[in-house]
């Protein structure tokens, strides 16, 4: 991936995303505190240079690696981050899932009225969805992770992304019998109506 970055800002690549499945592990961003990481030796943990905190890959999670050239696309990290989570949002829409944006919380989430409500009375979210990015000479790297069929008890290992108080859910945990390569179908049809607009 830093190999594409370079090549692509020297312009001799052109952008590219890749789709990929990781084996269980924990990843810590440039934020992550220490004290998030519940259970250290349950997964190998890798240090990451994307920004975030920690963060939980594994089989059953559809992984994207976006390498852009916001010297092309605009020169705006706070755009390109909305517009990852608008490639979520339009992802999830395809399988009548809302994914919703929270201001102070990355990621997408979704409302679960099937669960008790928080203390405050506000309805149960679950994050579904997690985003993580670098940018090196506006070029992006690192990307986003999408909650298919992943074992769900392997993030209780860590305070994901840093956020407390809420849970995390996936595609099939909402009851939906969604498959790898239908999610994949729904990214590319979603990556071409968020992205291919310059």
């Amino acid at each position: 991936m830093d190999r594409r970055v370079s090549e692509i800002h020297a312009g001799k690549a052109s952008e590219l995303v890749w789709l990929l499945e990781h084996p269980p592990l924990y990843t810590a961003g440039t934020s992550a505190n220490p004290k998030d990481l519940l259970q250290p030796d349950r997964f190998p943990v890798h240090q990451s240079r994307r920004g975030g905190e920690y963060t939980y890959h594994g089989p059953g999670q559809r992984v994207a690696y976006a390498m852009l050239d916001l010297n092309l696309r605009g020169r705006d990290v706070r755009a390109y981050v909305h517009r990852l989570e608008e490639w979520i949002i339009q992802t999830l829409a395809e399988f009548n899932v809302k994914g919703e944006r929270r201001a102070g919380r990355v990621g997408v989430w979704v409302v679960r009225p099937d669960k008790p409500a928080l203390p405050d009375g506000s309805p149960a979210e679950d994050k579904i969805a997690a985003i993580g990015v670098r940018i090196r000479r506006w070029v992006t790297f690192h990307g986003i992770a999408i909650n298919v069929e992943p074992n769900l008890e392997h993030f209780s290992g860590i305070v994901p992304c840093g956020i407390e108080g809420y849970g995390v859910t996936s595609l099939v945990d909402l009851g939906l019998p969604v498959t790898m390569e239908d999610v994949d179908v729904a990214l590319k049809r979603a990556f071409v109506q968020v992205f291919d607009t310059r």
